[in-house]
């Protein structure tokens, strides 16, 4: 994708869907979610998600938008995590709303994953 280009898959209209929406800042892979990642829209973040190809890849989630996140995203989040440290980038994730951010601190996520309040604050560490 190039600088400013945006791709949407899916559409979170529904309960139990998952849109994700693709945008490039600064070289930085943003991804909006909105909606549910469990099992059933896990694929199209892992889609999202996908590096091949890309060095140094660097990506930010914001889930100021996910209304529920179960083990399903915590597994994608993790397996991202691996394979952009391995191939020299990062992920980062943003503005998780009260729900999803306790999903992520119970299971430890926020002490291997950087996640910061704003969007901004993601792009700018």
């Amino acid at each position: 994708m190039t600088e400013g280009e945006m791709a949407a898959t899916g559409q979170a209209e529904q309960p139990g869907q998952l849109s994700v929406v693709s945008a490039v800042t600064d070289g930085i892979r943003v991804l909006t979610l909105a909606g549910e990642i469990d099992h059933d829209t896990g694929q199209s973040l892992r889609q999202a998600l996908d590096v091949s190809g890309v060095p140094r890849p660097r990506i930010v989630v914001d889930l100021s938008r996910v209304t529920f996140m179960d083990s399903t995203g915590i597994n994608i989040f993790i397996a991202a995590h691996r394979t952009l440290t391995e191939a020299g980038g990062w992920i980062r994730l943003t503005a998780p709303g009260e729900a999803v951010m306790r999903t992520l601190q119970i299971v430890g996520v926020d002490t291997v994953i950087d996640c910061s309040e704003t969007l901004r604050q993601a792009l700018s560490d």
